[in-house]
Parts: structure tokens; C-alpha cells; sequence
């Protein structure tokens, strides 16, 4: 729809061109003659001139350039006319004329039709309809041309995102509508719920969500936060709240509609969306509701989860969930903290985390490496494991039986056992009833956190004084049930009669390895863990076999931990390991672990550039341990994913550095390591290094190697691309034991004697668990899992053996996945003449 100026202004515009490129393109209105004269018009004769403006530069920018005007050089001219009103235009709309809505029609449909130069103008359209609406009531047609701007520049991305957020801020307010974007399942249900409200009650989360729509930063601005509390205190807290958590818990599920001109799956959140939950995150900053701070733990975990080929699904929601939890005034805040620091491994969110965690302690007036320890919830426990609660006539018994496992237990009146549920309890209790349950879901995510920080703590060097050490391990309710069942190391702090001890709850007293007593400790005396590279040989076998005979299942490896001392090839090449050379890893796997482990390092990319190695920073020890790989393949969609990142990489050495030495680089498809514009660095002597270090790392790197290898794949039973890895995969398969598979074998030599039912079928050779069963012999290889069937060791594929049997067998630690694995084979196969399925019965019977 356009406008007809009331005067001609050709003239005026002819000589702005001549000053525009007399002056070099910097022109301005107060300081040329033709500016001036624009100056004096009056202010509605100033928006008329802009509207001739904007038709010259639609009619020039349409034609060819076939004209010249005032000696102006030909192609000259549409640039000129062009540059010169993109450049007014800012000046133009500061002006706040009175366009007529005609004319700010015309507007809107000049910058949704010059495609070329959308990108300059989301700033000043967003001010022109600021400043015409705060003065006059939108019509339909108004309100749909501001769409389809919008609409533009959200493809656009960036910055004009915000602009399209700003001008639907400004369209909503005048319509009293909801600028949440259908197409996900947590906005889906937003709109169901906040369009059944009443008018009333609808409109103060209308104006709440509408500035959540335009959010932009890192944390909240001051004025913007005043404003959208008073709406959430009309809103009312309970009900707002309640909202969001079961909001927050949508919004982990895949999309109900595909995301327009998006290919990159159905996880992905629209921009808008993903603004409006940022927002509403920042509104619970300031509250101490438990259930809320659980709700934004989860809703980070959501935000930080990688899609394949993309990367965080939205960093900025994540980094807002963990602002929020780190301003939040209470200890369940923190323990979430503490929690995702274990859970999330994308680096950027870490060091989110670590800043909320800092943050968090200098408000509580603690250092910062004490908060994690005294932030750890208790859910309700009175007792180490143990919560009871009298719900009516019943009592419910809350127990941990596990790291990852607890059970829910209740009591008649007369104390003896309900198998189930009380009916009662049920109907007249169902709020208590739903707090013991999400009680013991917390239990069950925060066990394993607070587990992998403790086995972290190897490498800190931590010691406690006896009395700090009873009250946040020993007899902590929730932390009790790991350190319970942990070896510790105890010192006494009296110089003149020295006295030490290793030690483990049984029974309600600190034992050692002989089931003495360890009755000499004072509050002043330290603890720390205990680890077995300072033990003999004799100590380490001693625990091993009193946790086995008293059934002490250990939270992670620490009797049975494995150590990796020097071997006479480290010292012969002093300076680098290749104990875990020549691997061949699942590049995607292998960078998961690292995450896991602490260790910082980059996926590859089939590009032009560098990467640091894979390495751990140790500042306790001012060291940096590094291990070198590279990516293989050089077929692109072949040897890596759609977006060029590597399957596969191939492993080299570890070498150990001071932790201030320079950077590492090396191309991503090899080429060795080097450093840039410094000085090399000059790595340690392995001998040099502290044993403890040594094997930790050493065990980190068994462990990527262990986990990651394709060797672990049976659909590379065939080499993999182009049976390249044939070689290597059964190496690997059936070759050699690692220190972890051979500590594997030393668990099997005592356990085989207590499986009554398969014992006599079961032995140990060399590498591997020779299981006799009914039809052939099995040797299942002590690493890899992996088996052959004798006479003519043909290889047997089993993708997964599930038995009940070896779920009742007990293992004297928790996590080797492997173990368990090679224990069902052992069951199933003893039994072979029963198995049922048809793919590995036709294998048995060839």
C-alpha cells in the first residue's frame, strides 16, 4: 500500500547524491546544505520526504542502470542511491516523525521486499513501530506486515533474532497475546493452559512471557527483573512455580512439529522459545523451593545434552539454569551444582559451574573447595541410609541398598512387614507418599555424583582431620552409605608417637584388615583415602580377600584398584609411555570419557587445523599428563560423520609436562605434535613422576582405551571400512591383558570356586574363562568379552547375554561392566544346550 508524497522532493534528493559522494559517503543532515534544507521542512513534510525517499530507492534499485544523473557516472548511481538511504535511515526514524500508518506500511514493505540489505535494518525497523504504536492502535494489516518482517529476520539469525523477538514484544502487548511459539511439547502445553485462564488472570503472564521474549546476556539487567517480578507476584509464586516445573519438564521432549527451513533433528528449541525459558529461569534466581531447584538441574542436563552432528542442544538455557542455581539462597542449589558438575562435560558449561560454585561460596563465607562437602543433601535420611516416616498407622522405611538403588519399605501398626502400599496411606497420604518417592529418585541420581567426586579426590591430594572426616563422610546420612564401605587411610598428628593405619566400617567400628579395632584416633588426627600403590603386595591381597569373605561391595575400585608401575620399556624411552599406543578408538566415545575423567579434549574435524592432545591438567602436582592422538580415514562421509567430524582416531603416546609448559598442536589427520611461537617444551622423565600420578593417569588412559576401542565392536569382526583393521581388531580381541583385565582374572580365580553352578564347568587359561558346556568348549577372552569356540577357535557373536544368575553373584566393586558381561556369557554358555536364539544357536551348531 503506498503513499503518494504532497509535494515533489526530486530536487532535494538529487542534491543530497551530489553531497553524498562529494563528501565520501559521510554525510551528514546538520552539517550539508542539502541536509539543512531538509531540516527546515516541517515534520510532516520530513515524512513525506522519507517516503519519496524510500520510493527513489526502490525504483533505482528495480531498473537497470541505464541512467545517469547531474554527471554521476552509471554505475555509480545505484550504489549511491542506495548506500545514501540505508545510511538515513537510522537518522530518519531517531527523528520520531509523524508517519501516518499508510506510511509506515510503506516502510515495512520496503524493508520485507529489498532482500539485499535486510540485514542493516532490524534496529530501525523495531523503532519505527515502537514509535508509532506508542501513540496510535494497530490495525490487522498493520499487524501482519510486522509479522512478515519478523518472520525475515529470524532467518536471518543473530542479532535481527532479537529485533523479531522486540517487535513481537510490541505487537503482543497492543493484542494482549502470547508470544510462546507452538511446536514443542512444553509450549504446547503453556498455551493449552494460559489460554483457558480467565482475561484477568491471563494478562499478567502475558506481559510476563513477553519480556521474557526479548531476553539477551548472561544474567538478568536490574530495571528488566523489577518489572517481570511484579508480574510474577500477580501471577502469584505457587502457581507460577507450578507452571514452570512441569514446563520444565516438557522441555526435554522431541518437538510435536517440525521446526521450519531446520534439518538438524526434532530436539532443537525455536529461538523465541528457548528465550522465553531463559527468562522464566532467571525468575527463579532469587527462591529457596527445593523442587524447583531439581526441576532447573534437570532442565540444564536437557539443555547440555549433544545432538549428534550440532553440538549443547542450547547453550544459552544452560548457562541460565546454572546462573539461576548459583544465586539461589539454598543447599539443595548447590548439591544440584555439585551434581551437574559430575553429569555435564561440555567445557563451556563447566566452567559455568565452577563459577556458580565459587560464587556460592563466597556468599555462604566458605572456600570453595568445602562447599561441594557441605552442600550435600541429606533427603530426609535420620540415619546413615535409613529414613522413617510415620505416614497414619503405617511406617515407611526408606533404606539405600546401593550406590544406584533403594527400597521402599513398610510397617503395620504391629511392626511386622506390608508387602505394598498401604491402601491408606495411598489415599489419605499421597503427597508424603510422592515425597518418599522423589526422595528416593534424588537418591538414586546424587549416590553416583558424590561417588565419582570422592574417587576424584585421589588426585587433590584431600586429608581431613578425624572430626570433619565423621561428620561429612563417616556418618553423613547419604554420604555414609559410600565412605562406609571405603578404605581409609589414618594418621595421628602427634610427631613424638607416630601412629598409622588403614581401615573400614564394620559393624559399627572402625576395623583393619585383621578385624581389630582402630580405637586410637582423635579428632585431631587425619584422614585420607586410601590408595594401594602404598601398600605391599601382601596389604592389597589381605583387603581383597576380607571384602570378599564379609560380602563389602566397594563404591569404586580401591582393594582391587589397578596400578601401572614402570615398565622396562617406559625406561628405556624415558620420556613417553606407548603402552596404549597403536589403538584404534571411536572418536565420539573416547571424547565422552575424557569429559568423564576431567581430561580436556577437542572432537576432529576433517578441516584445515589444529588441536591440542588430549590432556589432564594437575595443579595439585604442577604437572599436565598428555595423550596423543590423531583421527584417521580421508573419506569424507566415510571416515566421518555428515558434518566432517572423525569417526575414528588412532592413539599414541602419553607424555607428562609441567603444567605451565607450552600448548601442544597437530594437524587433525597427524603429523606430530609441536608448539607454536614458543619454546618446545621439554617433557619429564617417567621416573620423575609421583607413582601415584603415574598410575592414575595410566589407569585414565587403559580406561578410554578399554571403553573406546573398536575391538569392542563385533560388527568390526571384519576389519571395519575395507576390512583395514582386521588385523587390529583381533589383536586386540584376543591378545594380551591390560591391567584392568588382568585384575578381572584375580577376581575370577577366588569367585569361580563360590559359583556352585557352573564351577565345575568353569576354568582359567592364560587370557581367557574356559567355559565346558553340554554341545561345545568356550574360551570367553578376560578384556574384550569377546568368544571362541573350540576345536578351531571360531568366533561366537553374542551381543548381550542377560542372566539372573549373574545378577545374584556378588562382585567386591561396583562398575566393570565387562566383569558382569563375561559372567552371563559364563552362564549362559555352561548351559548351551538350552539357549533358545536362534542367531547364536546357528553359530554353536556349524
Amino acid at each position: 500500500m503506498a503513499t503518494t508524497p504532497q509535494a515533489n522532493y526530486t530536487e532535494l534528493i538529487e542534491a543530497m547524491l551530489v553531497e553524498y559522494e562529494a563528501q565520501h559517503y559521510d554525510y551528514k543532515l546538520k552539517t550539508s546544505t542539502s541536509g539543512q534544507q531538509f531540516l527546515k521542512l516541517s515534520r510532516v513534510e520530513q515524512a513525506e520526504f522519507a517516503i519519496a525517499l524510500l520510493h527513489e530507492f526502490r525504483q533505482f534499485w528495480q531498473q537497470p542502470q541505464q541512467t545517469s544523473r547531474k554527471g554521476l557516472s552509471l554505475f555509480r548511481v545505484k550504489p549511491l542511491r542506495g548506500n545514501l538511504i540505508i545510511d538515513l535511515i537510522p537518522d530518519l526514524v531517531n527523528r520520531k516523525l509523524p508517519f501516518t500508518e499508510p506510511q509506515v506500511l510503506e516502510w515495512l514493505m520496503t524493508f520485507c521486499n529489498e532482500q539485499r540489505v535486510q540485514w542493516r535494518w532490524g534496529a530501525p525497523v523495531t523503532k519505527l513501530v515502537r514509535y508509532y504504536l506508542s501513540d496510535h492502535e494497530p490495525t490487522s494489516e498493520l499487524l501482519d506486515q510486522v509479522e512478515q518482517m519478523c518472520r525475515i529476520l529470524e532467518r536471518f539469525g543473530g542479532p535481527d533474532r532479537k529485533y523479531a523477538a522486540q517487535l513481537r514484544q510490541l505487537t503482543a502487548t497492543q493484542q494482549k497475546t502470547l508470544s510462546i511459539r507452538p511446536g514443542e511439547a512444553w509450549s504446547d502445553r503453556a498455551l493449552q493452559q494460559l489460554d483457558s485462564l480467565p482475561e484477568n488472570e491471563r494478562s499478567p503472564w502475558i506481559d510476563l512471557i513477553t519480556g521474557c521474549s526479548i531476553v539477551s546476556g548472561s544474567k538478568p539487567a536490574a530495571t528488566w527483573l523489577k518489572k517481570q517480578l511484579s508480574y510474577r507476584d500477580t501471577i502469584g509464586l505457587d502457581r507460577f512455580n507450578a507452571y514452570l516445573l512441569e514446563w520444565f519438564a516438557l522441555a526435554d521432549q522431541p518437538r510435536t512439529q517440525p521446526l521450519r527451513d531446520w534439518r538438524g533433528g526434532e530436539d532443537f528449541f525455536h529461538d523465541q522459545n528457548a528465550d522465553i525459558l531463559k527468562g522464566l529461569v532467571w525468575l527463579c534466581a532469587d527462591q529457596t523451593d527445593a523442587e524447583l531447584a531439581r526441576g532447573l538441574s534437570q532442565l540444564t542436563v536437557s539443555a547440555y545434552r549433544k545432538l549428534p552432528g550440532i553440538g549443547p542442544r542450547c547453550v544459552k538455557l544452560g548457562n541460565a539454569c546454572v546462573w539461576a542455581l548459583g544465586q539461589m539462597p539454598m543447599e539443595e542449589a548447590i548439591a544440584q551444582l555439585a551434581l551437574l558438575k559430575v553429569k555435564v562435560k561440555f567445557g563451556t558449561a563447566q566452567k559455568g559451574i565452577e563459577k556458580a560454585l565459587t560464587a556460592a561460596a563466597e556468599r555462604e563465607g566458605i572456600s570453595r573447595e568445602e562447599i561441594e562437602e557441605l552442600s550435600v543433601p541429606t533427603y530426609g535420611l535420620t540415619e546413615v541410609g535409613i529414613r522413617r516416616e510415620t505416614l497414619g498407622d503405617f511406617t515407611a522405611e526408606l533404606i539405600v541398598t546401593g550406590t544406584t538403588s533403594t527400597e521402599l519399605r513398610w510397617l503395620k501398626p504391629d511392626g511386622k512387614p506390608q508387602k505394598s502400599v498401604p491402601k491408606a496411606v495411598k489415599e489419605n497420604q499421597a503427597n508424603a507418599l510422592k515425597g518418599l518417592k522423589q526422595a528416593a529418585n534424588d537418591i538414586k541420581k546424587m549416590l553416583p555424583a558424590q561417588r565419582d567426586r570422592i574417587e576424584s579426590l585421589y588426585l587433590q591430594q584431600k586429608t581431613w582431620d578425624v572430626e570433619t572426616w565423621r561428620s561429612r563422610y563417616l556418618n553423613h546420612p547419604l554420604v555414609g552409605t559410600l565412605a562406609r564401605r571405603i578404605l581409609w587411610q589414618f594418621e595421628s598428628h602427634d610427631d613424638a608417637e607416630k601412629r598409622h593405619s588403614v581401615g573400614i566400617w564394620w559393624q559399627g567400628q572402625l576395623v583393619n584388615v585383621e578385624g581389630t579395632p582402630i580405637d586410637w584416633l582423635s579428632e585431631r588426627d587425619q584422614v585420607s583415602l586410601w590408595h594401594p600403590i602404598t601398600a605391599t603386595v601382601n596389604t592389597i591381597q589381605a583387603w581383597r580377600t576380607w571384602l570378599q569373605e564379609h560380602e563389602v561391595q566397594q563404591p569404586f575400585k580401591q582393594a582391587h584398584r589397578e596400578l601401572y608401575l614402570l615398565t622396562a620399556a617406559e625406561e628405556q624411552t624415558h620420556v613417553y609411555s606407548n603402552r596404549f599406543a597403536a589403538h584404534i578408538l571411536k572418536q565420539h566415545q573416547f571424547n565422552a570419557l575424557c569429559g568423564q575423567r576431567g581430561w580436556k579434549n577437542q572432537l576432529r574435524l576433517m578441516v584445515d587445523d589444529s588441536y591440542n592432545p588430549a590432556n589432564l591438567p594437575l595443579p595439585q602436582w604442577g604437572l599436565r599428563a598428555e595423550f596423543w592422538i590423531e583421527a584417521i580415514g580421508d573419506d569424507y562421509g566415510t571416515d566421518t560423520t555428515d558434518t566432517g567430524t572423525y569417526l575414528y582416531i588412532a592413539t599414541d603416546q602419553v607424555r607428562f609436562y609441567p603444567v605451565d609448559a607450552a600448548d601442544h598442536y597437530a594437524h587433525a589427520g597427524g603429523g606430530g605434535y609441536t608448539t607454536y611461537g614458543t619454546t618446545a617444551a621439554t617433557p619429564l622423565p617417567l621416573n620423575e613422576i609421583p607413582a601415584l600420578v603415574f598410575t592414575e593417569v595410566m589407569r585414565d588412559v587403559d580406561l578410554f582405551v578399554g571403553v573406546a576401542s573398536v575391538g569392542n565392536d563385533p560388527n568390526w569382526a571384519d576389519g571395519g571400512p575395507e576390512g583395514r583393521h582386521y588385523d587390529y581388531w583381533q589383536r586386540y580381541c584376543f591378545g594380551d591383558l591390560s591391567a584392568t583385565a588382568q585384575t578381572r582374572r584375580q577376581v575370577l580365580e577366588n569367585l569361580i570356586p563360590r559359583l556352585k553352578k557352573i564351577r565345575d564347568r568353569c576354568s582359567l587359561r592364560d587370557r581367557f574363562l574356559i567355559v565346558r558346556g553340554d554341545i561345545r568348549t568356550y574360551k570367553i577372552h578376560l578384556g574384550s568379552g569377546n568368544i571362541l569356540m573350540e576345536p578351531n577357535d571360531q568366533y561366537l557373536c553374542i551381543v548381550s547375554a542377560k542372566s539372573t544368575d549373574a545378577n545374584k553373584v556378588f562382585l567386591p566393586f561396583e562398575g566393570d561392566k565387562t566383569l558382569s558381561m563375561i559372567l552371563s556369557k559364563a552362564f549362559l554358555l555352561a548351559a548351551d544346550s538350552r539357549i533358545t536364539d536362534p542367531t547364536i544357536v546357528s553359530q554353536i551348531q556349524r
